[in-house]
């Protein structure tokens, strides 16, 4: 997408996905919006990958996804709840 913002430094804390931004923003989602994030460990929140060029964000350990237009549109993520069940009950296996 022509003129898109892409992201070029990722941030998560304990309660807030922080990503920078090419155009010079830095946008802020709650970590609630994405579960498998907020169920992560540090270390898997610090283990992040940009897709695209910048375009979207892959942590490999938990198989999260998230794109940087959805940040910045404000939309959290589209998980069904049963599959994110499927997913806890395999991380405790």
């Amino acid at each position: 997408m022509i003129g898109m913002a892409l992201a070029t430094a990722v941030a998560v804390t304990g309660d807030t996905l922080t990503v920078d931004l090419t155009d010079g923003r830095r946008v802020s989602a709650p970590l609630a919006w994405y579960p498998r994030l907020l169920h992560a460990t540090s270390e898997e929140r610090s283990n992040w990958q940009l897709v695209a060029r910048g375009e979207g964000i892959h942590w490999p350990a938990v198989d999260e996804d998230i794109s940087v237009a959805s940040i910045i549109a404000g939309r959290p993520s589209a998980e069904s709840a049963p599959s994110l069940q499927r997913w806890l009950d395999a991380r405790k296996a």
